[in-house]
């Protein structure tokens, strides 16, 4: 299958990848586009075989739940089977944006879109391109972010194509997402909440949103994607550690026996220098900014051949606990 990408640098271009993308959509193809949080593998929800798709392209197990993007508040009730007033507050609070919502599912969403339960994930999504695709649909689109399914999430179209290139149609460049890891999930029953995935929208946050009740966790079917043990995983073994100096971080790494040109360190705060590992990066101490840079470094590691990324360990606080959830799952931690 032959990849079409398609830009949106000019005003005559974004209005032509809105009329192509919704176009494919429309005939039951997948899309990939991008979101403000990653890029997306779009497909029409309320299509079960066009659903479908999407899990034969990624290989995905079909046990993980799909989110499902709306245009606006309307279409995400018509999605659901129950709109309480908790879930009309944090819409109120955080939409558009990286919240996504975990409801009793309408009747018209189907079954491999919810992994069998009786739950949906839904999202109004803060990338204009995005919206503008949905609207020109006028249906909703299941997309989960557009990887080979547990491999690191897509935060540009070339990390798309270097996946899925040749598995899928038709890739949207709309330029590197803006928060780069995946929505926060909330659960919402009655009054109570749930935070399913942690991520740039903190648990204070939703807490300051809904103040009325948290529920407890419980097992059984996936109610939200990014549950998995391992997921958002580079090929390389990843590593999260703290280390005092150089020194330390060498000595605990030893017993890996990994080429120091094919080592790739990620750091923060203790700072590598003088060694001699093929790759060092520094990332900024603010969350957003280095939420931001995640995946697309992971990719990059990836690129350049590492058989070990180490990863010091980022700040236990609030606002990391997306970062740090998506760290654990790379490691395949849990």
């Amino acid at each position: 299958m032959e990849t079409i990408t398609l830009t949106t640098d000019t005003d005559d271009c974004f209005a032509e990848a809105i009329a192509q993308a919704a176009a494919a959509l429309r005939h039951g193809a997948v899309v990939a586009l991008p979101t403000e949080t990653v890029y997306g593998l779009a497909a029409n929800a309320l299509d079960e075989s066009c659903v479908a798709k999407i899990f034969v392209a990624k290989d995905r197990p079909a046990k993980n739940p799909i989110i499902v993007h709306v245009a606006d508040e309307t279409m995400a009730r018509d999605c659901v089977a129950e709109w309480p007033a908790a879930a009309a507050a944090l819409a109120n609070a955080f939409w558009p944006g990286p919240l996504t919502l975990v409801l009793p599912k309408a009747e018209g969403i189907p079954d491999n879109v919810t992994a069998g339960g009786g739950t949906v994930g839904v999202r109004w999504p803060g990338h204009p391109l995005m919206q503008e695709v949905i609207r020109a649909c006028r249906f909703p689109l299941a997309a989960p972010s557009a990887n080979v399914s547990n491999q690191v999430s897509p935060t540009t179209a070339a990390h798309v194509a270097a996946q899925l290139g040749g598995r899928i149609p038709l890739i949207i460049n709309g330029g590197a997402s803006e928060v780069g890891i995946e929505s926060t999930v909330v659960e919402v029953a009655g009054n109570a909440v749930r935070v399913l995935r942690p991520g740039m929208i903190s648990a204070e946050a939703i807490a300051a949103a809904w103040p009325e009740g948290a529920a407890a966790n419980e097992t059984g079917i996936l109610k939200s994607p990014g549950q998995l043990p391992r997921h958002y995983a580079p090929n390389a073994r990843l590593l999260v550690l703290t280390w005092s100096d150089a020194d330390d971080l060498e000595n605990q790494i030893a017993y890996s026996r990994t080429p120091h040109d094919r080592i790739c360190v990620i750091t923060h705060n203790r700072i590598v220098t003088g060694t001699r590992f093929g790759r060092v990066s520094v990332f900024p101490n603010d969350p957003e900014a280095y939420a931001r840079a995640l995946y697309a470094e992971l990719h990059q590691c990836d690129a350049e051949g590492a058989e070990l990324i180490v990863v010091e360990a980022v700040p236990e606080a609030a606002e990391w606990l997306g970062i740090a959830d998506r760290l654990m799952r790379a490691s395949g931690r849990e």
